[in-house]
């Protein structure tokens, strides 16, 4: 019989078979795209390895892609982690970390102002799964141990809570969580590891929404995770791969290519933010702001003490209560009314009737956000552009 070469073949079938050009000993100056779902291999026990290991070879996009990696090794390498694990969407990852830590019976212990999206999350768990969740308020790190119960196994914190802007004293609860024997998770989002690295502070686990700072560009859903250990990475890995919350390699690759200019737009974002925060402070409509970098805010010097910078997120609540608050957005021409964030355009939105919609008014009370609070995430436009946009659209 005459050996098949990719000469005899016939038509139908080169068709299908393209070869994969050789490199050689060019290098890409740009991660390349993996968009495929599958991976070959010319030894069946080669792929059977492969399906049974994070870090062997690459065999099915879900279980892991070459692009997706790129994007983990970049951002554990940044966060200073043992490794990290990409996922579709910043809930997906927070939701895959709850999944894979927690078990019916288990009582976590969470930072009371949070993503309204992980409130959801919580208390769907709590309803649905059996945990029990309980909340602090982040003042004194006492907290945490006169909370703790038998069967509490996470302590769930924000390093820049959203939508308010509130800094706890990161290193301090972290050792209290630490102490107790907590699996410790903190949301670097607000952040990102130019701010703060929570790793560095005692943390095990660091979650990003990498739709938002990482990616910078409002072009990308993504998130990824980050573990200070290989052994929980492996464990959540097996998790995540289950439920199916991995990264699409283009999405990884928009975040790759986000996080290169990260630096850039932080420094920018936050000197911005500066500005508009105390223009704000001084503006008859605005009732009181919050920004960490603001000697007024509750809390400065903790911030000072564990952020290189105050980060990008300003808070504000206008006089009038909620009508004052929505009617925000329709006056502004610059910013943006838009429910994300951490891009390099500003947008804006009113956190209790958008992002923290899931809070009843008791939940909204509690974890500071008043009826015509804005969250305004500031971008890299020129910031007297931003002001005199903002300016005009403030009432009075």
């Amino acid at each position: 019989m005459t050996p098949l070469t990719s000469a005899s073949l016939r038509p139908e079938t080169r068709a299908v078979h393209v070869e994969t050009p050789s490199l050689s000993d060019a290098r890409p100056m740009s991660v390349p795209i993996y968009q495929t779902s599958n991976f070959a291999f010319d030894d069946p026990d080669a792929l059977v390895e492969a399906m049974a290991h994070p870090d062997g070879d690459f065999v099915y996009t879900r279980y892991g892609n070459p692009t997706t990696h790129a994007l983990e090794t970049a951002v554990a390498g940044l966060e200073g982690g043992a490794g990290a694990v990409a996922s579709a969407s910043g809930t997906g990852a927070i939701s895959t970390v709850l999944l894979a830590t927690l078990r019916s019976g288990d009582h976590v212990l969470a930072q009371r102002q949070v993503y309204g999206g992980t409130f959801a999350l919580l208390t769907a768990f709590a309803d649905r799964l059996g945990i029990e969740v309980g909340f602090i308020d982040g003042d004194d790190p006492a907290e945490v141990a006169a909370a703790l119960r038998p069967n509490t196994r996470m302590l769930y914190l924000e390093t820049i809570a959203n939508p308010m802007t509130r800094v706890i004293d990161l290193p301090a609860f972290l050792a209290a969580g630490n102490a107790a024997g907590l699996t410790t998770v903190v949301d670097n989002t607000f952040a990102t590891p130019l701010l703060c690295r929570p790793i560095e502070w005692g943390a095990d686990i660091v979650v990003h929404s990498a739709t938002k700072y990482l990616g910078g560009h409002s072009d990308v859903i993504s998130g990824v995770t980050v573990f200070a250990d290989e052994r929980r990475r492996r464990e959540v890995w097996r998790h995540a791969i289950e439920l199916g919350a991995c990264a699409d390699p283009f999405a990884a690759w928009l975040t790759i290519r986000g996080i290169k200019t990260l630096p850039l737009r932080i420094r920018r974002q936050c000197a911005n933010a500066a500005v508009l925060a105390d223009r704000l402070a001084e503006h008859p409509a605005v009732a009181s702001v919050r920004w960490p970098g603001r000697a007024d805010h509750p809390d400065h010097a903790v911030a000072r003490g564990h952020l290189a910078d105050f980060g990008a997120i300003v808070a504000f609540d206008l006089v009038g209560g909620r009508e004052t608050g929505q009617n925000l957005g329709k006056g502004v021409r610059v910013a943006r009314l838009a429910a994300s964030l951490g891009g390099v355009e500003t947008t804006l939105v009113h956190p209790a009737s958008t992002s923290h919609r899931q809070l009843d008014a008791e939940a909204l009370a509690a974890a500071g956000i008043g009826e015509g609070t804005i969250r305004l995430s500031v971008g890299v436009e020129d910031p007297d552009d931003l002001w005199a946009d903002l300016a005009q659209a403030l009432p009075g």
